[in-house]
């Protein structure tokens, strides 16, 4: 009989679960989407609330077996892949005390105390990261602020790893997910125990490492009774999502450039050692694949700014595709490809280019729209809206690549486009247009599902390691070359664009605009 395989992805704003045949083939698809609640005392703060979270991705589980007509029994293994710096706290029974998502930023006093002792350089300079979306300011915040919780922890894990925690009980990490806490040494792979010690933590909550395709235990009895996957179905460690969306888009070498483009929206590149920013803007974690790095840059909530249009400014259109049977975001790239490249000079201000030291992001606006003229109104106006949101976020990750292209000494000579924003048509076009390369879309555009499906088949014994299932299994749709009329355009376009996000940062810092978010550990300039 055919084994087939789930993965499983928990995302900042969405999960999903995926079955794949042996070929990595998508057999069926269920998504659920959520948001991350505040606590209103603590500014900054998000909350992932376990239960909440494991009961929609249960019901992904059963939606995606319905639809793919087979018995749970023919799934051989599962395994899995999540947002990254999200962490769960757990008792000395494996009960979840606490949980925070990446964006979670409420320890903000703690972390600047960590830059004022030069801790957050040493963090740095080991671990690759800045302190806004990691462990070590929030483990402070913990002792500080909920004593009760910290002094009950005995286990702690990204959100990952608890995933496999819930189906299997066994807890452990991988070097992806692992160094995206702040608390690896990028270079060995493995926790960095004289940070750990320096930070007062105790040693012994932090999980084992393994690689990811490790067999880590079975499906349980209790997992079993909850999800309906058979006692004893395989449960294999999978990894970062965008590592293995990297991964799942053919990145198994060093010098390849993908942006994965998701709720957040990731520009990266891979590299044979650790790349450290010496300006502090980007961050480098491992990547799924052992002697390989990735340093990324952030197009901050992207996709959850198109989803915001989807649901207010086409929301009518949104529902009638519903209804049609189509795909909102089509009908939505439809009113998009109506208007011109530059979207008649409409400008979405999305996300500042990232500055791990001082990151801030200013409230998302829209520039250029004129309620004087007609051609701005109507279905013409949703469509300059969807676009001035789809070039915002190319002109950010071409901004990243710049900064990747001057750390490397390197350029790419094409681009893999990949996560649920390559699906349509208009917006990879975007991307080939603003970053004047060709663009790979693969076929399977989920690549974060695919890269842990390549995890799953190397646990199953299919492959021997993740760049052989990687290269048998990575398909391509198409590639989308530059249009020449468009380049010279997007140029100047994405410069007016740069400008305008630094005068909206420029007004958060001086007070006349409040902030949509800062991360913890900023060194901000003073307010003038």
């Amino acid at each position: 009989m055919t084994e087939y395989l789930m993965t499983i992805d928990v995302g900042t704003g969405s999960g999903r679960a995926l079955i794949f045949d042996g070929d990595a083939n998508v057999i069926a698809a269920a998504g659920r989407e959520w948001t991350l609640p505040s606590i209103p005392e603590f500014p900054g703060s998000a909350v992932f609330e376990t239960d909440r979270v494991w009961s929609l991705i249960r019901e992904c589980i059963a939606e995606a077996l319905e639809r793919s007509g087979l018995t749970a029994d023919r799934i051989a293994a599962v395994s899995a892949s999540s947002l990254r710096e999200g962490m769960v706290l757990y008792d000395q029974h494996g009960e979840e005390i606490w949980a925070c998502p990446n964006i979670d930023a409420r320890a903000r006093e703690e972390a600047d105390e960590l830059v004022a002792s030069g801790m957050a350089d040493r963090i740095y300079e080991a671990g690759g990261d800045w302190l806004g979306i990691i462990s070590p300011p929030r483990f402070r915040w913990i002792a500080r602020h909920r004593p009760d919780v910290f002094e009950r922890v005995a286990h702690m894990s990204m959100i990952s790893d608890w995933v496999l925690f819930r189906l299997s009980g066994e807890l452990a990490t991988d070097p992806s997910c692992g160094s995206s806490s702040g608390l690896f040494d990028l270079k060995n792979g493995n926790w960095a125990r004289s940070l750990i010690a320096e930070l007062g933590l105790p040693a012994e909550i932090f999980p084992r490492v393994v690689a990811p395709g490790t067999v880590l235990g079975a499906v349980t009895s209790t997992a079993s009774g909850e999800t309906g996957l058979p006692q004893g179905v395989a449960v294999i460690a999978g990894g970062a999502d965008t590592q293995l969306a990297v991964l799942g888009g053919g990145g198994t070498g060093a010098g390849h450039l993908a942006v994965v483009g998701g709720t957040f929206w990731q520009t990266t590149w891979l590299s044979d050692a650790p790349v450290i920013d010496p300006q502090r803007r980007l961050r480098t974690l491992c990547h799924v694949q052992p002697d390989l790095w990735m340093t990324e840059g952030i197009g901050f909530l992207n996709g959850l700014a198109m989803r915001w249009v989807r649901d207010t400014v086409c929301d009518a259109a949104s529902r009638q595709a519903e209804t049609d049977g189509r795909e909102p975001y089509t009908a939505m790239e439809a009113l998009a490809e109506q208007v011109p490249a530059g979207a008649d000079g409409v400008v979405a201000l999305v996300s500042d280019v990232m500055n791990a030291r001082s990151w801030v992001q200013a409230p998302t606006s829209f520039i250029g729209l004129d309620v004087t003229r007609p051609d701005h109104a109507g279905d013409r106006g949703k469509g300059l809206m969807v676009r001035a949101v789809q070039e915002s976020a190319a002109f950010t990750a071409l901004a990243h690549y710049r900064i990747l292209q001057s750390l490397s000494g390197r350029s790419a000579d094409g681009m893999v486009f990949c996560g649920g924003a390559s699906k349509g048509r208009l917006w990879p076009q975007i991307m080939a247009d603003v970053f004047d390369l060709p663009v790979r879309v693969p076929v399977v555009t989920e690549t974060t599902s695919l890269g842990a499906a390549c995890c799953a088949l190397v646990g199953m014994g299919h492959y021997d390691s993740l760049a052989d299932a990687a290269q048998a299994l990575v398909k391509w749709d198409r590639t989308v070359e530059p249009d020449a009329g468009h380049v010279e355009r997007y140029q100047d376009a994405s410069r007016r664009a740069l400008d305008l996000q630094r005068g909206l940062i420029e007004w958060v810092h001086a007070g006349r605009l409040p902030e949509m978010w800062r991360c913890a550990g900023a060194v901000m300039p003073e307010k003038g």
